[in-house]
Order: structure tokens, then sequence, then C-alpha cells
């Protein structure tokens, strides 16, 4: 919804003022230059990426629309999993197995909707668990595994918003194509008289204008929204490394979850006395 209101905000801001200073719309609605420019971006971006890529960024512009931060609740729901999970581990590493073979199964899992919902970390609870269960690394190598495991999902995240940035940077220059292939057309009106070539060379500053429009009210700040989800979902993962890092060194569950909890954004860190009470119930209900 953000996206949507900074979008409206700039439309409004950019083209208000030019009309209060007296300028009319019906001078920027050059469809002709939106196609030169806008075509020229999107085969520039077909151009350089796979499909893989495209319908990444798809998605991730999709996202952006409807991404609403993760909340403290989602957090200490997140903390509540990891202190069931490394309980059950504690006392009995085997028994923990069929939860992590299959999550959506899980008892444990099906108690926390919010986190089952995410894909990439149930895979990274999942996975790191069951190699650790299979074949016990010592912390430093876990840690290891763990930092290339976020690193590798990081860079592959970070492709999408990078391309709409190129493409973004692109835009002031396509813009200038279009203003170019304007005077070009201005130059044959010559002996059409003064408003003629007026109208004309007008027409092809609109280009230069929404090139540089498009750029830096909307593509910019649309990656700049990308990364910063990124980001976030980011930081709920390395939450997850924080707990996990801390059973291989042997912790009980509440000091896991503790350094789990130190590791959240101060913004959405669910208290100490919340995290103490919600995993105390969680004892009494088990």
């Amino acid at each position: 919804m953000l996206v949507i209101l900074g979008a409206v905000i700039v439309f409004v801001s950019v083209f208000g003022g030019f009309m209060a200073e007296g300028g009319h719309m019906e001078v920027l609605l050059q469809p002709i230059e939106l196609l030169i420019i806008g075509g020229a971006g999107l085969g520039g971006l077909i151009t350089s990426s796979p499909i893989s890529l495209i319908k990444m960024i798809i998605s991730q512009v999709l996202n952006t629309l409807k991404f609403k931060g993760i909340s403290q609740k989602e957090y200490l729901d997140l903390l509540c999993l990891l202190f069931e999970l490394i309980k059950t581990a504690k006392g009995n590493p085997l028994s923990l197995e069929p939860h992590v073979e299959n999550p959506e199964s899980s008892e444990i899992f099906k108690k926390y909707p919010h986190v089952l919902h995410n894909h990439h970390a149930i895979d990274f609870i999942a996975d790191t668990l069951k190699t650790q269960i299979s074949s016990p690394m010592n912390a430093y190598d876990l840690e290891d595994m763990m930092n290339q495991d976020i690193a590798a999902a990081h860079a592959e995240e970070l492709r999408a918003p990078a391309v709409v940035t190129r493409v973004g940077d692109a835009m002031p220059g396509l813009g200038i194509v279009a203003a170019v292939l304007g005077v070009v057309i201005t130059m044959g009106k010559l002996t059409q008289g003064k408003e003629v070539i007026g109208h004309s060379v007008a027409a092809a500053l609109v280009g230069t204008f929404l090139g540089i429009l498009a750029s830096y009210g909307f593509m910019q700040p649309l990656s700049a929204k990308m990364e910063g989800i990124i980001a976030e979902e980011g930081a709920f993962i390395e939450v997850i490394k924080a707990a996990i890092l801390a059973y291989a060194k042997e912790c009980s569950p509440k000091v896991c979850v503790e350094f789990a909890r130190r590791t959240i954004p101060p913004g959405s860190r669910p208290s100490y006395k919340a995290v103490d009470e919600a995993t105390s119930n969680l004892k009494k209900a088990g």
C-alpha cells in the first residue's frame, strides 16, 4: 500500500506542480514518447535477463504491494517454534526427525502458520537440523554452512532489484533517445510555422522529462523497496541461525531462544518477559 501511496504522491506533486504553474496536461500526453522509452526499457530487460529472473522480478514487484513487514507477533511465533524444536532435540535428537523431514505435517510447525508459510525459513530450519541430526558438526563448521546458505540465497534474491536499478539508470538515456528522435522530426517541420515547431519541440522534450521521472520518481524507489524487503526477510533467517548455532554449542533451549531474540531488530523485538511467558506456557502445555 505504501508503494502505491508513494507513487501517487510523486505523480500528484510533479504533475500538480506543473499545472499550478500554468502548464497544460495535454502537452505531456505523448504516447509515442512513452512507447519509445517503455518499449526500449522492456526490450533491454528481456535481452539481459533469463526467464527465471524476469519471473523473480515480477514476483518481487508484486510483493512490494502486499508486504507489511515482519511483526513482533511473527517473531514471537518463530522464537516459540525454535524453542519447541530445540527442546525436542535436547530430549532425543531422533524424535525431531519426523518434524524436519515433513514440516507441513508436523504438529509443532502447524502451531505457527505464519512461519510455516515462509518457505525459505522452513527450508533453512529443516535442512540445517536434518544435517545436524544425521552428521553433527561443531559450531564453527555449522556457522560456515549456514552463512554460505544465507549468502547464496541473498545474492540470488538481490539480482531482481539490481536489474530494476539498471533499467532505471537507463531511463534518462532512453528519454534522450526519444527527445533526439523528436528533434529529428522537428527538423522536417521548419517550414510549417512557429506554433507547429514549438509543439514538436515540446513533445521531444517530454521524452527527456518522462525518462528522468520514470528513473528517479518510480524505478529507483521501487528497487530500494525490493532491497529493503529482502533485508528484512534476511533478518528473519539470521534469528533462526542464532538459535541453531546456540543449540550446536549445547546451550539450553531458553538460552538458545534468548540468543535468537537478541538478533531481532529492536523495533520488532519481543520483550524478554513476553518470550519467557510464551515459552513457559509451552512447557506447561507439554
